[in-house]
């Protein structure tokens, strides 16, 4: 399964995707739901990172998007979080109206202490998702493919997140995307809801 982290950018910040691929040991996790043992956590991938050019229209942006949720590699497989936060609203309504034919989950990123909200709109506190990924990071659970175009930016922007904290000096777009995909990525579906993956 693939998943699509989006930071909506304004006129001076670029819009920022990450795509992460969780790779479940399912044999593994399956043994250990039936023995009631913790299960083996999966691995994230990321596959792709980008940001598109400054200036592009929301429209352009959505058609960009549209076109990368159904390439042949994601088609039917990939589910999109986008952070909701300022004018994120009406592009998350417009990517809605799309025709993207995956889940899309609407991030309202906060200052708060705790997860808000639930099912395709949710309230999450920065320090929660960058923790996660610094977790996954120290954990080593999350491998970045070192041949990407902008895999040295998302390095950079992830040394002045450790450095600095949530806060990078000047551009921290492609490390928001790719908090947004982990965090999803991390969360399994049970029923109608979803819940963390233990390990995580």
């Amino acid at each position: 399964m693939f998943y699509i982290g989006v930071d909506l950018g304004q006129k001076q910040d670029y819009t920022a995707v990450a795509i992460v691929q969780r790779e479940d040991e399912l044999a593994a996790n399956l043994a250990g739901a039936y023995n009631l043992r913790a299960g083996t956590p999966s691995r994230l991938l990321v596959r792709r990172v980008e940001r598109i050019p400054l200036g592009t229209p929301y429209p352009r942006v959505v058609e960009l998007i549209r076109e990368t949720v159904w390439s042949r590699a994601m088609a039917g497989q990939c589910r999109l979080v986008v952070d909701s936060t300022g004018v994120g609203t009406p592009v998350v309504e417009m990517l809605r109206g799309a025709g993207m034919g995956c889940e899309i989950t609407a991030v309202t990123i906060t200052g708060g202490e705790k997860e808000s909200g639930g099912g395709m709109n949710v309230g999450v506190p920065k320090r929660d998702l960058m923790a996660g990924l610094h977790l996954s990071l120290e954990k080593g659970e999350l491998r970045i493919a070192r041949k990407m175009k902008e895999a040295g930016t998302l390095v950079r922007e992830l040394v002045a997140m450790k450095t600095n904290g949530a806060e990078g000096e000047e551009h921290d777009d492609l490390v928001i995307a790719l908090a947004l995909a982990c965090w999803k990525a991390r969360r399994r579906r049970i029923g109608y809801g979803e819940s963390r993956i233990k390990g995580f």
